[in-house]
């Protein structure tokens, strides 16, 4: 049994071993779909992070029959093409909410209270504590939530009591799971009433760009927005265009459309954007907690026939059933 770990940023593979101490364990550090194409060849699993796994990457490894995603989001897997072949395709869809929901709480307060202007105003010399624009008082602000998964719902259980009314929007979450305190609204009605808006969406055809230039513009003035969801969620072009006309007073953006991203950017080192590099996930703790439970979605395809969270259910069983 072959394991392939085709891309990583962590140091080594030695939860990934230990949790698969029957399987051959190798790495790779492949991103794009050739070099990919060739690590996979004789795999019988693939674990990766960033690199895209293609229709082509399918057809020149045929052994492969799963593919696990390093946590949630798997838009650069070839969805169609791993179920046509029968190929497993599987996450890790609830580890590090808490990260990530902190890390969002961080952006939003830091946006409320204007703390990269200030920063930079007084690093120039600036000390005036109008300087940076209006700062109202957080219970007066509207809180808006575009989704209601495990982050979404920690993120208004955490922090929804410091605003004056939270308001959200996620057609999937039934009326009687519905959050309490947080009032349901339909999407354009969620951009227009959130002075501050946090987005915890997957990526899929439907949702890209779902915050574009239309419904940023509908945002109240002098509103903020949070993105640690997926760049792909926001037309940059539009949110770089309200920023400079300080129609939108902040941004503070995890992700990106392309990543990684750089100073070459506009959205990076813009005055009104904290910008982090897709790290929101991250804590010593939450690291090991995804490549382990990424291994076990292996460890349960090769003792049960099923990864533990299967986005795609294929039909390929493991050549070994049980260790």
């Amino acid at each position: 049994m072959k394991v392939v770990v085709v891309d990583a940023d962590y140091p080594d593979i030695a939860v990934e071993r230990e949790v698969l101490a029957g399987c051959t364990v190798v790495r790779a550090d492949a991103r794009d779909p050739g070099a990919v194409a060739e690590a996979a060849r004789g795999a019988d699993a693939l674990i990766y992070q960033w690199a895209r796994i293609t229709a082509e990457v399918f057809d020149a490894a045929p052994s492969v029959g799963l593919v696990v995603r390093y946590g949630v989001g798997t838009d650069s897997v070839d969805l169609d093409a791993a179920a046509a072949r029968g190929i497993w395709v599987a996450n890790v869809p609830d580890y590090g909410a808490e990260e990530v929901a902190a890390h969002t709480a961080a952006g939003l307060l830091a946006c409320a209270r204007r703390l990269k202007p200030h920063d930079a105003l007084l690093a120039s010399g600036t000390w005036d504590y109008l300087a940076a624009g209006p700062i109202r008082r957080i219970s007066e602000l509207t809180l808006g939530c575009l989704g209601l998964g495990r982050i979404g719902r920690t993120l208004v259980s955490r922090v929804g009591a410091w605003f004056g009314t939270v308001v959200a929007h996620d057609p999937h979450v039934p009326h009687e799971e519905w959050p309490r305190d947080v009032e349901r609204v339909d999407l354009d009605a969620l951009f227009a009433r959130s002075d501050l808006l946090s987005l915890h969406l997957p990526l899929t055809d439907s949702t890209r760009h779902i915050a574009d230039a239309r419904r940023l513009s509908l945002l109240p003035q002098g509103a903020c927005l949070v993105n640690t969801a997926r760049g792909g969620l926001v037309d940059e072009r539009a949110l770089v265009e309200l920023l400079d006309s300080g129609r939108l007073a902040c941004a503070a953006l995890d992700v990106w459309a392309e990543e990684p991203s750089g100073p070459a950017h506009p959205l990076v080192g813009h005055p009104r954007v904290i910008a982090t590099p897709h790290v929101a996930w991250f804590s010593q703790e939450s690291e090991v907690e995804v490549r382990r439970r990424a291994a076990e979605n292996v460890l349960s395809w090769i003792s049960s026939g099923a990864p533990d969270h299967a986005v795609v259910t294929g039909t390929r069983t493991a050549p070994v059933h049980r260790y």
